[in-house]
Order: C-alpha cells, then sequence, then structure tokens
C-alpha cells in the first residue's frame, strides 16, 4: 500500500490519478501511518453524482475562445501577444526558476509554507522520479523567463501542479499571463493531447491564492466532488477534536488548515 501513497507535509497522500484512488481499509492506513506521518487523507468515489464537501476542481472538455466570455477572450488573446508560453525540462527548472517560486510565494496572502532552495530542489527531484511536463513563461519582448508551471501527468488525465509568476507580471494590466498560461495547458492537454480531463488538484484547504475560483469563473472547470476521509495518529485526532470547536479564531495557517479539512470531512464547510 506504501507504493501507492505518498507522504506531503507529514499527510499521506494517493500517487496516482484521482479516478483510481480506493476507498481504504482500517488495516491500511493504519500501516501507513506506522510508516511514519500524521495523517492520511483519502479520497474516492471520484466525480460522483452527490454534492459533497470535497472535490476535484476539473475540465474535461475544450471548445476554444467561443467557451469563454468576452472580456476573458480579450484578455487570452492580450496575453498570447505578449508572453510565450513553451516546454522546457527539470534542468531549466532548477537552475532558474527558484527566484520566481520565492517572489511569487512572498506574494500570496496567506503565509501558509516556508520555502527555501532546498525544499525546491527537492520538489523538482521527485518530479524527475515521475512523468512531468514542464513549461515556461517568457516575455516576447526581450525573452524574459516570467514564470514556470509543471505538469503531473498520468495516462489520460493530469494535474497542474506548482505554479509562480513575477508578480509584477500578473499585476500588469497589459499580461494577463494566467489567461494565457490555462488557455494554453486545456488547448494542448484536452485538445491536442486528447486526455479526459486536466485538474488544479483538490479543493484547497490553505485558501492560500484565488487560482481555483479563477479557474472556475473564467475557464469553466468545474468541481468533480468524491468522499473523503481523514485518519489520524491517536493523539493528533485528540488534538483535533479539542481545537475543533476553536477552528474559526485560530490562526496558525498548518493547524487552520488541518481543521479546514476536518470541517470538509464532517461536510461542515
Amino acid at each position: 500500500m506504501k507504493n501507492k501513497f505518498y507522504l506531503y507535509r507529514k499527510a499521506w497522500r494517493f500517487d496516482g490519478a484521482p479516478q483510481e484512488e480506493p476507498q481504504l481499509q482500517e488495516q491500511e492506513w493504519k500501516e501507513l501511518l506506522k510508516q511514519g506521518g500524521l495523517l492520511v487523507r483519502n479520497t474516492y468515489t471520484f466525480d460522483c453524482q452527490e454534492n459533497t464537501s470535497f472535490w476535484y476542481l476539473i475540465k474535461d472538455q475544450f471548445e476554444g475562445l467561443e467557451e469563454l466570455s468576452g472580456n476573458t477572450r480579450k484578455k487570452v488573446r492580450r496575453s498570447l501577444e505578449k508572453i510565450e508560453f513553451r516546454k522546457v525540462d527539470n534542468a531549466f527548472i532548477k537552475q532558474n526558476g527558484y527566484p520566481i517560486l520565492r517572489t511569487s510565494f512572498d506574494d500570496y496572502l496567506i503565509k501558509d509554507r516556508i520555502t527555501n532552495y532546498h525544499t525546491f530542489e527537492n520538489y523538482l527531484k521527485e518530479c524527475g522520479n515521475k512523468d512531468y511536463d514542464y513549461w515556461g513563461l517568457f516575455d516576447k519582448n526581450d525573452n524574459r523567463f516570467i514564470g514556470f508551471l509543471t505538469v503531473m501527468l498520468w495516462d489520460t488525465s493530469c494535474e497542474y501542479g506548482l505554479v509562480a509568476v513575477l508578480p509584477d507580471y500578473k499585476r500588469k494590466n497589459t499580461a494577463y499571463p494566467y489567461y494565457g498560461l490555462f488557455y494554453t495547458m486545456n488547448q494542448y492537454y484536452l485538445q491536442e493531447k486528447g486526455f479526459h480531463y486536466v485538474t488544479d488538484g483538490a479543493r484547497s484547504i490553505t485558501e492560500h491564492s484565488n487560482i481555483q475560483p479563477f479557474l472556475e469563473e473564467k475557464f469553466h472547470f468545474r468541481k468533480a466532488y468524491c468522499q473523503l476521509a481523514v485518519y489520524y495518529k491517536w493523539w493528533m485526532k485528540i488534538a483535533v477534536n479539542i481545537l475543533y470547536p476553536f477552528r474559526k479564531i485560530i490562526t496558525l495557517p498548518r493547524v487552520k488548515a488541518i481543521l479546514n479539512m476536518e470541517a470538509m470531512q464532517r461536510g461542515e464547510k
């Protein structure tokens, strides 16, 4: 079971496409916790009919510019005029990506993580052991490298991963980097590659960025509902139950994120 899950920030998560994740039996999640970590996140019944409190944000159709609003079409075209989106490799991101990532994370409203070059390097090392695409964003005026996106590939779907863009370009009213980026990604993976869907991942428990609401509103991503179960170390479960009534006033980002996920498991968020 361990080789189907990986440990991320002390939480076990499924290492594969969302539709392939099984519902864990008690002996299975207990075995994972024996190997380390504080909790196991188990999502199953991907894209079910029930409107649950947890989901993956996905897009499974691509209809070109015609499916977008007039305002979004205008911004996509402007972005494509000013920015080039092209594939790069892991080594290029490793050599050039960290300053962009650092300034991008510093610009987040919610500081939910500490990022240094060592963690960045380890992340890219893990990516190198799996099937990933890497995309770079380049200013067409001077070929300046201004952002990147990593994409985890599965057989018939993919997940948009780590994205970072220089804050100055996010704020420029004429660049619109995210509009061109996600339009290009959706076109490439859904239309050209013929993937069944692309996803921006599961519902955010940290709410550190506005990417998911942006994708829903501008590019018609939808919620693929699923069931969520969270299993804890015994003492962690006690701590969560004690702190849960105070979840709305707790401000520590990592604690708040765990309590948010617990609320989602209970269907209360």
